[in-house]
């Protein structure tokens, strides 16, 4: 036992004065308090190794650099004029008013109102009037002929069924359809319409948000984007929301029946309240403003086609799931048929042919009387269910170029606006709309803004 004991002494003496320089032992240390005024560096704690220095001590990693969202420089950093925010606003506009929209302000700029509850500021833009406006220090839009057409067709419908007023704007792309339809948003909301805007339906199709089936409806509810229509759709119109009341009883799963003579703002709260309630709670919203005599309704849908072709979603056998089974985009379809309306509206929707995901289906293009893209016969497949979806639609043909005098008031909005770091001209003016062969869109981002691109 003496010997045992003292060959164990041994051994720990051995490992203690091996401790420190052995890989295999570890031994515990302790932080201390920084000394004051001393920098105490954190160690890196990332995956990546340790590299060795020339004097054998190891040194931690570097974390690789990542890319951070552009953020504004400083003011004491920008003392160039040219970055002076406080410079005067020399791009002065008249208003967009309906008084004003007349044929005299054709081929004249009108700048939006700036309110919070702007539609266009609460459901979004297209995203090419998105960056446009976002250039723009204030945004505006050029009065065409056609807006005076698609105005008129509005006043009309106030006073008529919405299966009367079924219009979808057509044109080749870029020819202004967007922007039309945005400037019929505005003028029925400062008439006071009550409005609802899609200004993407591609987001109803292209399997961005969560889809269930329901068995009561035999359809793939959408709650989060229901549940978003109606957020803003009681922001917009809240104040006329106010004045209106359930006319009927309404049943709602997994909650109490709403009495008729409940204020149409309560109904909308309980879809608020409850995601998995919004579905149903907008489709019965929408009845209910229907039935309503008060203000007349406008349902604007632009990238109109896609509502029509085929979706990305797909369900539990990954077969592919038909857009009139989804249940937002078979609401709007019922509302642009005809088989739903509004006592007093119109339904408006524009065409995006500029898409190529969500091409211009064969059923719609025959309902609105358009050029086939390519060939087609009595053989090509047609869905029944598209072609009634489609029928009765009214087409309003937008121009596929600017007039001189419209083109000339988009130059000199951009020009004022020091948009453009070119010199205005004559010269400049007529070479750019020649090149953009008098197209709206390219004349303003493949002439005036492409010198912007280097």
């Amino acid at each position: 036992m003496l010997t045992l004991s003292v060959r164990c002494q041994r051994v720990s003496c051995q490992l203690l004065a091996s401790s420190s320089t052995s890989p295999l032992i570890q031994t515990r240390s302790y932080a201390t308090q920084p000394k004051k005024g001393q920098i105490v560096k954190q160690a890196s704690q990332g995956f990546k190794g340790k590299k060795n220095t020339p004097s054998g001590q190891m040194e931690p990693a570097k974390k690789d650099k990542k890319m951070m969202a552009f953020q504004p420089l400083p003011v004491s950093q920008l003392p160039h004029p040219l970055f002076e925010s406080d410079r005067p606003d020399t791009l002065t506009l008249q208003s967009f008013h309906p008084e004003t929209l007349t044929r005299v302000v054709e081929s004249q700029a009108l700048k939006f109102p700036h309110n919070d509850n702007d539609p266009f500021r609460i459901f979004g833009l297209p995203r090419n009037i998105l960056v446009e406006f976002r250039l723009l220090s204030k945004p505006c839009s050029v009065i065409r002929s056609v807006t005076i057409d698609a105005i008129n067709k509005l006043d009309a419908a106030s006073e008529k069924n919405s299966k009367e007023s079924r219009v979808v704007f057509t044109g080749p792309q870029g020819c202004g359809k967007s922007f039309l339809l945005l400037q019929a948003l505005q003028y029925c909301n400062a008439r006071d319409w009550l409005v609802l805007y899609i200004p993407r339906a591609t987001n109803l199709v292209n399997s961005t948000t969560a889809h269930t089936y329901d068995m009561r409806t035999r359809t793939y509810l959408q709650p989060i984007f229901a549940y978003q229509t109606l957020q803003r759709f009681l922001k917009v119109n809240a104040p006329r929301l106010e004045q209106l009341r359930t006319q009927t009883e309404i049943e709602i799963e997994r909650h109490p029946l709403v009495p008729p003579g409940t204020p149409l703002v309560e109904l909308i709260n309980i879809g608020l309240k409850d995601q998995g309630h919004a579905p149903t709670v907008l489709d019965a919203v929408l009845e209910e403003i229907g039935k309503q005599t008060i203000f007349p309704v406008l349902l604007a849908v632009d990238d109109f086609q896609a509502l029509y072709c085929k979706s990305h979603y797909r369900d539990q056998h990954f077969s592919a799931i038909k857009s009139y089974h989804l249940s937002m985009p078979r609401l709007l379809l019922e509302y642009a048929s005809g088989q739903k309306s509004f006592a007093r509206g119109a339904v408006f929707g524009a065409l995006s042919m500029s898409n190529t995901t969500f091409p211009l289906p064969v059923e719609l293009r025959e309902a609105l009387s358009l050029e086939y893209d390519r060939p087609y016969g009595p053989y090509v497949k047609r869905q029944p269910e598209l072609v009634e979806y489609a029928h009765g639609l009214e087409r309003l043909a937008v121009p596929s170029s600017l007039s001189v005098p419209e083109a000339a008031s988009v130059f000199e909005v951009w020009m004022k606006d020091r948009a453009v770091p070119s010199k205005p001209s004559d010269e400049l003016f007529l070479a750019k709309y020649s090149e953009a062969s008098g197209n709206a869109r390219a004349f303003v981002w493949k002439g005036l803004l492409s010198s912007m691109s280097a």
